[in-house]
């Protein structure tokens, strides 16, 4: 990710092998990372049972909070994809209980759609 990109808000997709590692402890036995992406200091992580916010606090960024959300709660989202003016693309997601959805906003060079369809084949099954 480029630095231009991190100040303006967009996420990239990251390594799964460091994320694997780097987030082992928080991941049910039975739970594998599919997808990656970060924005700044904080990530947005796809396993095979939900999907887990990280929202790195303070100045230093060494208070974490990991938000959970299981697939299930999940109940609609949308993509909003690249223009030739706007350069970024978008991903809104809507959780039961909460009445303003999710919001992440990605570079250009994010495929959107795969974002999109691992996000639908876990919320559909």
């Amino acid at each position: 990710m480029g630095l231009f990109d991190g100040m303006m808000g967009n996420a990239s997709e990251v390594n799964i092998n460091e994320v694997r590692k780097d987030f082992a402890h928080i991941l049910a036995p039975t739970e594998n990372i599919e997808k990656a992406y970060k924005l700044i200091r904080d990530m947005f992580i796809f396993t095979n049972k939900r999907l887990i916010l990280v929202d790195k606090q303070g100045m230093t960024g060494k208070k974490t909070e990991y938000h959970s959300l299981p697939y299930k709660s999940i109940t609609h989202f949308s993509i909003e994809t690249a223009g030739h003016f706007d350069l970024d693309a978008e991903l809104k997601i809507w959780i039961s209980g909460t009445a303003m959805p999710i919001e992440k906003t990605f570079n250009k060079s994010l495929n959107i759609y795969e974002l999109q369809s691992v996000l639908a084949d876990y919320v559909l099954r």
